[in-house]
């Protein structure tokens, strides 16, 4: 390994933009960077993320041997606040010179050329089409586009978190994506039950939703759903809240409040949100868009039985037939909660979830620094 450029450590310096925030955040990219962060710092590197002031603090702060967690200004707005938190970022490691700025998502990615222009070398890791979502607007939309194409024109190497996506988009830029997963920890079942007790929740009398308020998590079809299920004493627990108050999280709020089974628990980490996954019946994810749903993967982690959309993101985890549903189907959202519930609890994932390891993640991923140039060991 060779030294990083101010001189402080022998470590491989990697930098990560592109994300809000660390240890806090409620998004993929957050818990994707987090998990990745460790590991490498595991493996020898240095690592510094950037992160979102408004969400993070002010002060530089460190976690694990090496991860350096930097807060850079960035306005609250929706819309502004990735492009113009980003462009800074890139400024910051123009300074700190680090062997490598990986940036996340496609919106973050509009900087490849800027960082390209001051000498970074750059890897972009593509989380998943943004512009599909459904909150987004026309001109919102092209800017992501664009922020897909500079990031696939102008990075050293390309990452993507879906395996069928990633061909895809080696064949529209004609340019390579290597596969390379979100991941899960192997999960230990949380036997408390103070979360729980707090919300009013009984082990097995509830199914778990966990994500962002947003359109494209369709919360509002578990709402619907709930209404129909004809399960006296089975409640919906939605864990997770809005980044920004919207049309669709204001209906959110106002439809979980007019019926009694269903229960807004807010954004959960670390033992309580361990206990909702461990006490579950079920775990539901009706979206219409996903990257590739680390909530899901944790899900199944603890064990959980699963109903989840036939999108092609949740179709990439590869489960049994019979727990997708046609997306945006009540009635068939409906059948498979039912068949689910009336099944035999708790399921062992375990073969399923090998290819998500964070370990073979982090090499991987080394793997691909070290073909862009970066000085990593071995």
């Amino acid at each position: 390994m060779t030294a990083t450029t101010d001189g402080s450590s022998s470590r491989p310096h990697v930098m990560m933009l592109g994300l809000r925030s660390l240890g806090s955040g409620q998004g993929g990219v957050e818990a994707h960077v987090e998990q990745l962060a460790s590991e490498l710092d595991a493996r020898g590197c240095r690592v510094e993320v950037v992160v979102r002031k408004p969400y993070s603090g002010a002060e530089v702060r460190h976690k694990g041997k090496a991860t350096r967690i930097v807060p850079l200004w960035s306005p609250s707005g929706q819309s502004s606040e990735a492009i113009v938190h980003s462009v800074l970022g890139v400024f910051y490691a123009a300074r700190r010179r680090p062997h490598a700025l990986h940036i996340h998502a496609v919106g973050p990615a509009l900087v490849a050329p800027l960082a390209r222009i001051l000498g970074l070398r750059v890897i972009f890791t593509h989380h998943g089409e943004d512009y599909n979502r459904e909150k987004w607007g026309k001109a919102a939309r092209f800017v992501l586009r664009m922020g897909e194409k500079l990031g696939t024109s102008f990075s050293n190497r390309r990452i993507c978190v879906s395996p069928s996506l990633s061909q895809s988009l080696t064949k529209a830029y004609g340019k390579v994506y290597d596969y390379v997963p979100n991941g899960v920890r192997r999960a230990v079942r949380a036997e408390t039950t103070d979360t729980l007790d707090s919300l009013g929740l009984t082990p097995g009398g509830y199914i778990v939703h966990v994500g962002r308020i947003v359109p494209e998590k369709r919360q509002l079809d578990l709402v619907a759903m709930m209404a129909r299920l004809g399960r006296p004493g089975m409640k919906l627990a939605l864990v997770g809240a809005a980044d920004h108050n919207s049309e669709y999280s204001a209906e959110v709020l106002k439809q979980a409040a007019e019926n009694p089974d269903i229960v807004l628990c807010g954004f959960q980490t670390g033992n309580a949100l361990a206990e909702l996954f461990s006490q579950c019946a079920l775990f539901a994810l009706p979206s219409s868009h996903e990257g590739l749903p680390i909530a899901l993967l944790e899900a199944m982690s603890y064990g959980c039985p699963v109903v989840v959309s036939d999108i092609e993101a949740n179709l990439n985890v590869a489960l049994p037939a019979e727990c997708y549903f046609p997306m945006g189907d009540q009635d068939a959202l409906l059948e498979r909660v039912r068949a689910a519930l009336a099944g035999p609890g708790r399921v062992d994932w375990s073969e399923t979830l090998a290819q998500f390891d964070w370990q073979k993640i982090a090499d991987k991923t080394l793997n691909i620094y070290k073909e862009a140039g970066v000085p990593v060991g071995g």
